[in-house]
């Protein structure tokens, strides 16, 4: 139940990830349009420099890319700290299961012992009842 719950919050947090790269693309999409309507339409920014807003779309531009390689590449559907708790899992899951191979070897030892103990009892007491037979 715990893992299904892990792994709902990774999905959500996933989804919430990507709703916000789409919001972000809307906004770099509308926002260069703005600033392109800004420059050529209004006339603002022609007195300092050239295409200015060519400039801010680029550098809009580049904090999108960032953005996209941070949803895409840099936080994975599964990150690292969910990697290491599953790995965590696994080895408590192994070290438990070790422990009740374990035990069942240490039962399975005993009673092989007392099988052994009962068999050379019953061999004194056939040796005893055959020297006494013997005699």
């Amino acid at each position: 139940m715990n893992e299904q719950h892990e792994l709902y919050e990774n999905a959500r947090y996933r989804v919430k990830q990507k709703k916000r790269l789409f919001f972000h693309l809307i906004v770099f999409l509308v926002g260069s349009v703005f600033l392109i309507i800004l420059n050529k339409i209004f006339k603002v920014g022609e007195n300092y420099v050239e295409d200015w807003f060519v400039w801010a779309i680029l550098l809009w531009f580049f904090l999108f890319i960032l953005h996209v390689i941070n949803v895409f590449i840099t936080k994975k559907f599964m990150d690292r700290n969910w990697e290491r708790a599953q790995i965590d899992k696994l080895v408590k899951k192994q070290e438990l299961k070790i422990a009740e191979l374990e035990k069942q070897v240490a039962k399975e030892r005993n009673l092989q012992l007392e099988e052994d103990k009962k068999l050379a009892e019953l061999k004194k007491k056939e040796n005893s009842q055959n020297s006494l037979n013997q005699e």
